[in-house]
């Protein structure tokens, strides 16, 4: 199912934009459905060759409802601050956010599982390790509770992205009142009058 974005004028297209976002956004949320009752977690995750690779035990709640229903919804969001207005209203969020749909895989192949994990410690401790992972490690890992690691997957069939640009003007800060924006705004006012004030 493809979802149109209703707040069109904050659709986002920009293949290298979204791509560059994904790649340096730090938490994706993996939604999943369980019967009727939707179940949502946060992943540390790689965005590679247009898919999302994470990773997780193979056991437990996640992969017990991968066994019946594989559907998946991933969202990812980073929030860049709050801006004011003087109207309450209009105080608004800075923000990106994607929302991708697709089916959860477990990655079978060695190779593409390895590489995926390589990706995600190069994503999240760059120039930590000094060898590059084996397949081997990811092949016979085992946790301390004994469960093996699982190479998972999502290819989105759909994908959609929005973003609210920051207006640093407007960035909320401590210490910042109303009574800072009012008389900014009516100076901007009095440089600036409307159409109507100009034709009078």
């Amino acid at each position: 199912m493809v979802t149109n974005i209703r707040m069109i004028n904050r659709a986002c297209t920009d293949d290298k934009q979204i791509k560059q976002f994904l790649e340096g956004a730090q938490t994706a949320f993996l939604g999943l459905v369980e019967q009727h009752m939707p179940y949502v977690i946060p992943l540390n995750y790689v965005y590679k060759d247009g898919s999302f690779y994470f990773h997780g035990a193979n056991e437990g709640r996640k992969i017990d409802i991968l066994a019946t229903n594989q559907n998946a919804c991933i969202t990812v969001s980073e929030n860049y601050g709050t801006m004011v207005d003087p109207i309450p209203a209009k105080t608004d969020t800075a923000y990106m956010s994607i929302i991708a749909n697709g089916l959860v895989e477990i990655v079978t192949d060695l190779n593409e599982a390895t590489a995926a994990m390589q990706a995600m410690l190069d994503k999240y401790v760059p120039d930590y390790y000094q060898a590059p992972l084996s397949k081997k490690h990811i092949d016979k890992y085992q946790s301390s509770l004994g469960s093996k690691t699982l190479v998972l997957k999502v290819k989105p069939t759909n994908l959609t992205a929005k973003e609210n640009k920051l207006n640093k003007q407007m960035l909320y800060y401590s210490g910042r009142v109303v009574t800072q924006d009012m008389s900014r705004k009516s100076t901007a006012t009095a440089i600036n009058p409307t159409n109507e004030s100009r034709e009078t």
